[in-house]
C-alpha cells in the first residue's frame, strides 16, 4: 500500500509513524521551515523532523496549488492515499483526484461538528463532553468530505486542551490504519455529512482569550482550559497581563462586583464572576514563568480587594 503524507504539527507524527510501521509511505510533504525560538534560526517541522528519521523523500511547496513541479511528482508516484493530518494548506482538486483510494484526513473532532481550524479549543471552551477523531474522504470544501470512521473519547470537567489534544493524537494514528485497511478492502460505506448539525471553529486570537469576568463562572472556567497551554487565557492585574492556565468554579458570590479578588491564599486567587467564584490556581507575568499560585506568592503578592479587568 503506497501512501504520500501530508502533515506538519507534534500532532500528526503517531499517524505518520503508524503510516510508516504499517505501509509504505514513499513521500512528505510539510510546511516550509520557519524561523523559530529568539535566534530566529530556521527551524524543522516536527513531521519534517520525524520523516528525516527515516530517510523519506521531503517537499515542502510553499503552495501545493501553484507548484506544477511538486503535483506532477505525486502523480509519478501513483500513490494508493494520500493521507493528511494538520497539513495546514487546502488542496485543489487536481490533487484530490490523483491517489487510488483517494485523499484521507485526519480531523479531531466528530464531524460535522467543530469544522475549522480550532476543533480541540473550541469543543472545551464550549464546555462539551464527548469528542473525537474523524477520518474523512477528502473533498474541495472546509472539512465536509464523507465520513469513514470516527472514534470517541469523553471529555473530564476539568480537561484541558493540551491533555484533549495528547489523547487525540494517539487516537488517531490507529483510527487512521484502520481506515486506511477497512477503504482498500472494501469495508468502509463513506456516509455523507448533516451540513444542518455542523458548526465552523473559527481560528483563536487575543481579543477572544481575555476573560470576561462579567461572565457566568463555568464559562470562564471553560475558556481557561480550552486555552490552555496555548494560546492562553488573560485578565489584567494592575496594568499587567496575567496569563491564567488552571482554575476551577466553586460557589455562589455574596454580591461582589465581577473581577473582585475576594481572598488570596497558598490555594489560589479566589475571584468573583457574575454568578459565582472562580479558584484561579496557575498564572504566568510578563517576563516570568508558568507557576502555581503558592509558588508565586514566595516571591509577590496579590492583593485582596483588588479588580481584575
Amino acid at each position: 500500500m503506497k501512501i504520500v503524507f501530508m502533515g506538519t504539527p507534534e500532532f500528526a507524527v503517531p499517524t505518520l509513524k503508524a503510516c510508516i510501521e504499517n505501509f509504505e509511505v514513499s513521500a512528505v510533504l510539510t510546511q516550509p521551515d520557519k524561523p523559530k525560538g529568539r535566534g530566529k534560526k530556521l527551524g524543522f517541522s516536527e513531521v519534517k523532523e520525524e520523516a528525516l528519521k527515516h530517510v523519506i523523500d521531503i517537499y515542502q511547496p510553499v503552495k501545493l496549488r501553484n507548484d506544477r513541479e511538486c503535483i506532477d511528482k505525486l502523480k509519478e508516484l501513483q500513490p494508493d492515499f494520500i493521507i493528511v493530518v494538520a497539513y495546514g494548506q487546502i488542496l485543489p482538486k487536481e490533487v484530490l483526484d490523483i491517489p487510488k483510494y483517494g485523499c484521507i484526513n485526519l480531523h479531531a473532532s466528530l464531524l460535522p461538528k467543530y469544522r475549522g481550524a480550532a476543533p480541540i479549543n473550541w469543543c472545551i471552551i464550549n464546555g462539551e463532553k464527548l469528542s473525537g477523531n474523524t477520518t474523512m474522504l477528502m473533498d474541495v470544501g472546509l472539512d465536509t468530505g464523507d465520513i469513514l470512521m470516527q472514534s470517541r473519547i469523553e471529555i473530564t470537567h476539568d480537561m484541558t486542551t493540551g491533555e484533549l489534544h495528547d489523547l487525540l493524537m494517539a487516537d488517531g494514528a490507529s483510527l487512521m490504519v484502520d481506515t486506511i485497511r477497512g477503504i482498500s478492502e472494501n469495508r468502509i460505506i463513506p456516509v455523507k455529512q448533516k451540513d444542518s448539525e455542523s458548526c465552523y471553529a473559527s481560528m483563536l486570537n487575543k481579543e477572544m482569550a481575555r476573560i470576561n469576568w462579567s461572565g457566568e463562572a463555568e464559562d470562564i472556567h471553560n475558556l481557561i482550559r480550552g486555552l490552555s497551554p496555548r494560546p492562553v487565557a488573560y485578565t489584567d492585574y494592575r496594568g499587567e497581563n496575567m496569563k491564567v492556565f488552571s482554575a476551577e468554579a466553586l460557589g455562589a458570590t455574596r454580591g461582589e462586583v465581577p473581577g473582585t479578588i475576594v481572598k488570596v491564599s497558598r490555594e489560589g486567587i479566589l475571584t468573583a464572576s457574575i454568578d459565582k467564584y472562580v479558584l484561579i490556581k496557575e498564572v504566568q507575568f510578563a517576563n516570568s514563568r508558568r507557576m502555581r499560585v503558592e509558588e508565586y506568592l514566595n516571591g509577590n503578592t496579590i492583593d485582596e480587594g483588588e479588580m481584575f479587568r
